[in-house]
């Protein structure tokens, strides 16, 4: 099982500078498969359920796939994993780019991060060498900028991956950036990397061939053959994504009435086609984007003024458009930009804005509370303000923000004005319009989320077989299988969107190619299920009730008001029983005999 690892992990003590070389467990890893699911194994083993997530006591995990950076479409991805503290539950975010390839090409596995640097700190990667450099001049960079300055320093072969203002300040909204413009984005992960007093990891590897470590090089490159097949025949993956990027869904979600408008008080956007991605396409596209060996190529390069930038997905220009009443796309790609620059997450940044222009619609927050900056809907200059105060925040309304709606919202009285699970915000898909979708979010084990159970895929795209998406029948089912589907891609390295053309039989071809394995498509998912549920043992370590799998109760409560979803409400009381049945769980959390199946008898007792 030592093909496709390279069996090291580096364990980087920022406390006492020191590095340590340990062994790659390769059973663990058997089990796990690498990534999403061993980073989760790791820190589960670790004990960092119970500890402060901004404490030098957590830890971040740094952690590839058995496929990052081989021979497999769309296999440039890598996960942070640690405790967030935005939701205080599992943070594993993933990002593309090509860091995470070219650390797997560095002869890594995974970093495990700990401790707190007595000063700020970056770490420097060459090969076999990870040296503790001193990162105080580089304090209060943009992200574009520190990419290029370090660049400079370390060679221009080197792949870059830091925190910006937001993570310096432990904003809860705080991400990771790479490669500029790449992003872990979601769950407050770097925040926890500024609690660590670390500012970027440079990555510049000599050796640039993962397929070494493969059972066989000659067998991956048949499987991804095979795959690249049903890639080239899939609409999207072969064209439309490329065309339009995840923004092509603007226009689609609008038309089946489940775009949120103005923090989720509807769900329907007459100006949709002003911010959709045939127009980003028309008026600002340059050239369509990809990570590291991605023949999809979603991502949109953009012209922002005089600059060429990385473009806003598909949940972004929702956020910041229809979400806060806004149809200037022009206004959505500066935001963007600036998300990025600061280090913010893009979605929950928006979302919080959105959740702060309901506040100021009731009252709540009034206008000498915005010091120039007003909190009405639409407002296009108020809106790249509040991203700049959010990403660098001094006052005690722009640190409010920076903590997320949840916290917002509870501050000022109205909890119940925070569309969020958990306390992440949701993204784009208003769960009163797609049955399926609302259990996804609220069964979410790192909080509003879509991309822990996509089934927009079926019960929107019709991939890979059209569902009814106002129906909850069989939903239940579909989630489970669409959670546990996600955390093999998630473990593998490889990208979620490669799932609009591949199912379970072709990642266990591309798993058992690169590993020497002879799993079943049946076996890969029970891989995937292991997964989900040493994740949500984690959140009960960490302190989850049953309660926190909900819905804000506007999306239980209060129908569509307009639009093809006119008079729709969530039924999450008859999918979640539903689905606990489907997962074997009681109440939120698996039972004896499902962790006793699934071969996670160190859960039992927690």
């Amino acid at each position: 099982m030592a093909y496709a690892y390279h069996e090291k992990i580096a364990r980087i003590n920022l406390t006492t500078g020191t590095v340590t070389v340990e062994k790659l467990d390769t059973d663990v890893a058997k089990k796990f498969i690498g990534g999403r699911g061993l980073g989760t194994k790791i820190i589960y083993d670790e004990g960092c359920a119970t500890v402060d997530p901004l404490s030098p006591e957590n830890k971040l995990v740094y952690i590839t796939g058995p496929l990052t950076g081989a021979t497999a479409p769309s296999s440039g991805r890598y996960m942070v994993v640690t405790k967030s503290p935005l939701t205080g539950m599992i943070a594993s975010s993933n990002s593309g780019g090509i860091w995470g390839a070219k650390l797997k090409y560095a002869g890594w596995d995974a970093l495990i991060v700990e401790g707190e640097a007595p000063e700020w700190t970056y770490i420097n990667i060459v090969d076999d060498k990870i040296e503790l450099l001193n990162a105080e001049e580089y304090l209060g960079m943009f992200s574009e900028a520190l990419d290029d300055t370090l660049k400079e320093k370390h060679g221009k072969d080197a792949s870059v991956l830091s925190i910006g203002m937001a993570g310096e300040k432990q904003s809860l909204l705080a991400c990771i950036m790479n490669d500029k413009d790449r992003a872990a984005g979601r769950s407050g992960v770097g925040a926890v990397m500024g609690s660590k007093k670390l500012k970027a990891i440079v990555v510049r590897p000599t050796n640039r061939n993962a397929d070494e470590t493969l059972a066989s090089a000659e067998a991956l490159k048949e499987a991804n053959k095979d795959v690249m097949v049903n890639i080239k025949e899939n609409g999207l993956t072969s064209s439309g994504l490329r065309e339009l990027g995840t923004a092509c869904l603007v226009n689609v979600i609008n038309s089946v009435g489940a775009l949120p408008v103005r923090n989720w008080q509807d769900s329907h956007f007459e100006q949709a086609e002003d911010i959709s991605g045939e127009t980003l396409a028309e008026k600002y596209l340059v050239r369509a984007g990809a990570c590291h060996r991605c023949p999809i190529a979603c991502a949109r390069v953009i012209k922002v003024g005089e600059k060429v930038v990385g473009g806003p997905e598909y949940e972004p220009i929702w956020a910041y458009g229809a979400n806060c009443g806004n149809n200037d796309l022009e206004v959505i790609n500066e935001c963007n930009m600036l998300c990025n620059e600061y280090g913010l997450d893009a979605i929950s940044t928006p979302c919080t804005i959105a959740a702060a222009m309901e506040l100021y619609q009731r009252g709540a927050i009034k206008e000498e509370d915005c010091a120039g900056a007003p909190l009405e809907w639409g407002n296009g200059d108020s809106l790249r303000e509040w991203v700049k105060r959010m990403g660098n925040p001094e006052t005690e309304l722009d640190y409010l923000m920076s903590s997320g709606s949840a916290r917002l919202c509870e501050h000022f009285g109205m909890p119940e004005v925070s569309m969020s699970v958990k306390k992440q915000e949701m993204p784009a898909y208003d769960a009163r319009a797609i049955q399926g979708i609302g259990v996804t979010y609220a069964t979410s084990n790192r909080g509003g989320c879509h991309v822990r159970g996509y089934t927009i895929a079926p019960e929107v795209v019709g991939l890979p077989v059209q569902l009814d998406r106002t129906v909850t029948n069989e939903k239940a089912f579909w989630v489970k299988t669409f959670q546990d589907l996600t955390a093999v891609i998630d473990s593998l390295g490889m990208c979620l969107f490669t799932s609009f053309a591949l199912g379970a039989p072709e990642y266990t071809k591309l798993l058992n190619a690169a590993c020497g394995t002879d799993y079943t498509p049946e076996q890969v998912l029970e891989l995937g299920e292991r997964i989900y549920n040493i994740e949500r043992m984690f959140n009960k370590a960490a302190g989850m009730k049953p309660e926190d799998d909900r819905l804000p109760k506007r999306l239980l409560t209060e129908p569509v008001v307009s639009g093809p979803s006119k008079g729709m409400t969530s039924k999450l009381e008859v999918t979640l029983p539903e689905y606990y049945e489907v997962r074997g769980w009681d109440n939120a959390f698996p039972t004896e005999e499902t962790l006793k199946r699934l071969g996670l008898d160190e859960c039992i007792a927690n």
